[in-house]
């Protein structure tokens, strides 16, 4: 069991940059490449330590988060993000950074 889960991580992970990079994709001249943070995370095991075949198992998952896409066109190469996960990181990041620049001034002005 454990040989098939390390099978299937070094097939995952053997894709490498086009894991993060997708492939470019044309439409009408203008050309489009995806950008993901992409995770994988594998593990198996096993129910007993003699020889015999002992109950177990094996599982894995994975997760994209899509930041945006470079597109290229006549005018030139641009990023363009995705705004959702632009939100998402983004309100929290603010959250946190208002919260400490209060604490900042608070204890400045004792």
């Amino acid at each position: 069991m454990t040989n098939f889960s390390l099978r299937i991580a070094e097939l995952m992970t053997s894709s490498g940059i086009k894991s993060v990079y997708g492939e470019p994709v044309v439409v009408d001249g203008t050309t489009v490449v995806p950008v993901a943070a992409v995770q994988f995370g594998f593990g198996a095991g096993s129910g007993g330590d003699s020889g015999e075949d002992a109950p177990g198992g094996a599982g894995g998952g994975g997760v994209a988060v899509p930041f945006g896409a470079y597109v290229a066109d006549e005018t030139g190469v641009r990023f363009r993000p995705n705004l959702i996960t632009l939100l998402a990181v983004g309100i929290p990041f603010m959250w946190v950074t208002g919260h400490a620049w209060a604490r900042v001034i608070r204890a400045l002005k004792k």
